[in-house]
């Protein structure tokens, strides 16, 4: 019988993790190796080890309606996408709300988990920590490892011939703080994900000149959606997930290529991703806008370094260049873990449900947030934790040898159908519909047509609204008595912070979808033709 769990982070993960356990009657106690909570949110000006790390300037990508946890909505008055203080003030508040930071050791570093010795008939783990020089062993029924996907960087320099002759400054993105010590100089930004391209943007300012390389290009999709809304209130929403699901996944991939080249033409930018294989897109404003001015140029892949120069695969060279910065991303790894426990396959996968580790005598370990969805993380870590804590409790179980392979192989195939491949992607995901898989293992996936039939106006703005968290708590296990008001007023909190100055009329904002009427027609006759049947 689980009770006692042991949590690994205090970010907004961990912090999910025991309000998730603490909801079920479960005791947990939260290991932090840092003095406060946050994790990834916490900016500090140093770069601490084994800690993820941001930059100043850095802002949420996902908006607030979209990001927040699920039964704890954001302040009216935050702007819709987050400075990273502004998030992490929502990360304290909701710590203090729900009298979280009781369960959580501070200063405290998990050196290591290991199964009891009668782990085969408890479940059991044997987790030592250290404080303040002092080592200390407990015995807790079941773990949760939240410490995040960002701590481990990835520098790549067996890929990078003569790096190391390089005699110019050479940084990870993880130690870039400030656009401070980069006047008048030439800095190539290896890497275009998000990071990369918002360090590139806001270099271009400063630097003499900016070069950005990347190997396959990428898709960039501007936060200013149609309206003047958050671009994400769109397409997170369940008819355009059915409608991705019900067609060809080639064109679903080719009318999503003829969207974002509607916003500019990512081939006329020398940015358009080459090959077949789908890149979800990144989310920046400026890059256009700076190409366009000459203060970033876009460059292919680098085949070589010199002392003071880099190749590239077109035969061109930068010479006199002075700083090197990469956006190569990050890994993650579990020093504290036997390698047996976790073996990490990207491409197969290493994870049921992608929590659960593959081949455990009993699952009673959990690994929350180690998932890349087309969609909010932290949302889905809260969800995740809530399963963790079910199986935990006995209330749902794992399916048979048998059932798991069949799972992976489902996994696989729509990683396939979804973005054209099923290598090293193993913790990408459909967002909507992961959340909806795993919410419907422990009840709280909501029934559409039920409620179409039951509360039409909430089942309207459920399937052609934004999809957010507080669905999950409409219904079953932790049902929220506020979720129905949330998903009613999400308007409201979205448009607060944009009047600033009275106007005589607003924009609309309920974005209703005329251009889906076909659509919803024929989802109404499929609802008729299936009620009439049963």
């Amino acid at each position: 019988m689980v009770k006692t769990v042991a949590i690994i982070g205090a970010g907004i993960s961990g912090l999910g993790a025991i309000k998730a356990c603490v909801e079920e009657g479960l005791e947990p106690t939260c290991f932090e190796q840092s003095n406060d909570i946050g994790g990834l949110w916490r900016f500090t000006d140093e770069v601490e080890d084994g800690r993820a790390s941001i930059y100043k300037s850095l802002v949420t990508n996902v908006s607030k309606e979209i990001m927040c946890l699920s039964d704890f909505p954001m302040p009216d008055d935050f702007p819709n996408f987050l400075p990273h203080h502004k998030y992490f003030e929502y990360i304290k508040l909701y710590a203090e709300h729900f009298k979280l930071l009781k369960y959580i050791k501070f200063k405290t570093t998990v050196c290591r988990v290991e199964k009891h010795s009668d782990f085969l008939v408890t479940g059991q783990w044997l987790v030592t920590t250290e404080n303040n020089k002092e080592k200390k062993t407990d015995i807790f029924d079941a773990v949760m490892v939240c410490t995040g996907q960002h701590a481990q960087p990835v520098r790549s320099f067996n890929t990078l011939p003569g790096i190391v002759k390089f005699k110019g400054q050479v940084l990870h993105c993880q130690e870039y703080k400030r656009p401070i010590g980069f006047d008048g100089k030439q800095v190539l930004i290896i890497g275009m994900g998000n990071t990369g391209v918002d360090i590139a943007t806001e270099l271009s300012t400063r630097a003499s000149q900016v070069y950005l390389s990347s190997r396959q290009g990428v898709w960039v999709i501007k936060r200013l959606g149609k309206g003047g809304l958050p671009y994400d209130l769109g397409f997170i929403r369940r008819y355009y997930n059915w409608m991705n699901n019900i067609m060809p996944a080639a064109m679903s991939r080719w009318m999503t290529r003829r969207f974002m080249n509607d916003q500019f033409n990512h081939n006329l930018y020398s940015i358009q991703p080459e090959g077949s294989v789908w890149k979800e897109p990144l989310v920046n404003e400026e890059l256009p806008s700076r190409i366009l001015s000459g203060s970033i140029m876009i460059k292919p892949h680098v085949t070589r370094f010199t002392e003071t120069a880099v190749h590239f695969a077109d035969g061109s060279v930068v010479d006199n260049l002075d700083v090197v910065l990469l956006a190569t991303g990050y890994d993650y790894s579990f020093p504290f873990l036997d390698e047996s426990i976790v073996k990490k396959d990207d491409s197969k996968g290493s994870f049921y449900k992608k929590i659960i580790p593959l081949g455990i005598e009993k699952p009673t370990i959990a690994f929350i947030a180690f998932i890349l969805p087309v969609g909010p993380t932290m949302v889905v870590a809260e969800l995740q934790s809530r399963w963790a804590i079910k199986l935990f409790k006995g209330l749902h179980k794992l399916p048979d040898s048998e059932g798991i392979e069949k799972e992976m192989l489902k996994d696989e195939h729509l990683r396939k159908k979804w973005f054209a491949t099923a290598e090293n992607n193993f913790r990408r995901t459909d967002y909507i519909t992961y959340m909806d898989d795993i919410a419907s293992d422990i009840g709280v996936k909501l029934n559409i047509w039920k409620l179409f039939l039951t509360d039409p106006v909430l089942a309207w703005k459920v399937v052609f609204g934004p999809c957010n968290s507080y669905q999950f708590r409409l219904t079953g296990p932790g049902k929220w008595d506020g979720a129905r008001e949330a998903i009613f007023t999400q308007w409201h909190r979205i448009e607060k912070p944009l009047k600033t100055r009275a106007v005589k009329q607003s924009p609309k904002s309920d974005l209703v979808p005329w251009g889906l009427l076909p659509w919803i027609v024929f989802l109404g006759v499929l609802f008729l033709a299936v009620v009439l049947k049963g």
